[in-house]
C-alpha cells in the first residue's frame, strides 16, 4: 500500500488541526510542522511563546531556506507512515514547503487548503489558548502577515482541494472525511 501524504495549509485558526483530528478515525497519524519549531526551542532550552516560535521559525528559514521546516518533517512523515495508508501534515506555511513535499512524495502528496474569515479565525484563536497563540487582534494580524511573507498565499494557490470552515466542528469533520475518501479512492 502506497503512503498518501495530505498536507494542510491555512492561516492560524482556520481548522487545520481539526481536519487532522477528524482523520484519526481512519488510523491516519499526523505530523504538526509547528512541533519541529517547538522541538528546536526545547533543544535550545527556551520557552514556547509566540515570539520565540516566530523568531526560531524565521531563523530556520533564513539559515536553511523557506523549505527548512518541511525538510525536517520528511523523515517524521516516513516514520509515522510505516504501515499506514496516509499521514497528515498539519501547518504548511509556504510554497517552498509544498515543493519539498512534492519532491519527497511525488503524486502521493495532496495539498488541502482550509480557509475561514479573519473574524472566525480570531475568535477561535482567542478561545483555544495554545502556548504560541497571540492575544490581541493587532498581533493576530501581524502573525498572519508574517506567515503570508513565507509564501502561504502561493501555497494556497497550489492547493489541490479547498475546504471553507465557517460552520460547526461537525460540518468541518464531515468535509474532511469526504475529502479523505476522495483522496483514497473511497476506501476508509
Amino acid at each position: 500500500m502506497a503512503l498518501e501524504v495530505i498536507g494542510i495549509v491555512g492561516l492560524q485558526g482556520s481548522g487545520k488541526t481539526e481536519v487532522a483530528r477528524a482523520l484519526t478515525q481512519f488510523d491516519v497519524p499526523s505530523v504538526r510542522m509547528g512541533d519541529v519549531v517547538w522541538g528546536e526551542l526545547r533543544r535550545r532550552g527556551q520557552k514556547i511563546t509566540e515570539a520565540n516560535v516566530a523568531r526560531v521559525a524565521n531563523e530556520l528559514r533564513e539559515h536553511d531556506g523557506l523549505g527548512a521546516i518541511a525538510k525536517r518533517c520528511v523523515p517524521l512523515i516516513k516514520a509515522r507512515g510505516k504501515g499506514k495508508r496516509a499521514v497528515v501534515v498539519d501547518g504548511i506555511r509556504g510554497a517552498a514547503e509544498v515543493d519539498e513535499f512534492r519532491r519527497a512524495f511525488g503524486g502521493r502528496f495532496h495539498l488541502l487548503a482550509v480557509q475561514a474569515s479573519e473574524q472566525v479565525r480570531y475568535s477561535r484563536v482567542v478561545s483555544r489558548g495554545r502556548a504560541d497563540d497571540v492575544a490581541t487582534l493587532e498581533k493576530f494580524r501581524k502573525k498572519d502577515r508574517r506567515e503570508l511573507s513565507w509564501g502561504l498565499g502561493e501555497a494556497f494557490a497550489r492547493a489541490d482541494f479547498t475546504i471553507t470552515n465557517e460552520g460547526t466542528l461537525k460540518e468541518l469533520h464531515s468535509k474532511a472525511v469526504k475529502f479523505f475518501k476522495h483522496v483514497t479512492g473511497g476506501k476508509t
